[in-house]
């Protein structure tokens, strides 16, 4: 059983979504607003989080950095009605792992979930060995333990997605990786979303380890996907 937060003002969305967690097997713990979401999530060992973006109090993004700033593991699916390219990439920016739009079949919404917590035991057992060490990235060192890159004698903090895809390219040197591949190792084979979420966060993971506007380590390969040349 998972504890997931379900953080939501629409009290019909939030019942319903809080009915089918339940229904699912999980402990669902639900929030009417920003400032209740981020007391639960203090109080409570939160294993996901559900999180709306238009919210009384504190919206959802900030909800979202907040929540970053103590915890860079927790994954966060953000419920957007927006559509713009610009909120969605902001809510990655700012530490999303993904984001469903609404209105969205609750069966979809689940298949998420189950994606995301079977990505998460995918990557247990390799992970142990790396989260007690760090290994270099080109010239840049990965500390897998504290989630963070070394670049140039500063430390970056990465998010657990881009931890995740930067140890696919590591443990890949020099194989052109498919975008199908990173999307299926890196959100699940269930993920139904499209290439350019995948886009976007190797465009963030690249402005925090490589010099800006040239890419050295994460080579773009056309048609294809990505490969670590470093």
């Amino acid at each position: 059983m998972k504890t997931i937060l379900i953080v939501e003002d629409d009290e019909a969305i939030r019942c319903g979504l809080t009915d089918a967690i339940e229904a699912d097997g999980h402990r669902p713990l639900a929030a009417a607003n920003g400032t209740e979401a981020l007391a639960m999530f203090r109080d409570n060992a939160i294993d996901l989080v559900l999180l709306d973006i238009m919210l009384p109090q504190i919206n959802g993004y900030d909800v979202c950095r907040r929540i970053r700033e103590v915890d860079k593991r927790v994954p966060i699916i953000m419920l957007t009605a927006k559509t713009e390219e610009i909120d969605q990439v902001l809510g990655l920016e700012l530490g999303a792992d993904d984001y469903v739009k609404k209105p969205f079949r609750i069966r979809e919404l689940l298949a998420r979930i189950h994606a995301t917590f079977r990505r998460q035991d995918a990557f247990a057992a390799p992970e142990k060995q790396l989260r007690h060490s760090t290994f270099p990235f080109g010239p840049v060192t990965v500390d897998t333990k504290r989630v963070l890159a070394i670049v140039n004698g500063e430390e970056i903090e990465l998010t657990e997605r881009e931890l995740t895809l930067i140890t696919l390219f590591h443990t890949h040197p020099q194989e052109a990786l498919s975008r199908d591949f990173l999307l299926n190792e890196a959100w699940g084979i269930d993920y139904q979303g499209t290439t350019r979420t995948l886009d976007q966060h190797i465009a963030k993971l690249r402005a925090k380890i490589e010099p800006a506007n040239s890419p050295t380590l994460i080579k773009t390969v056309h048609g294809i996907g990505y490969k670590f040349v470093g």
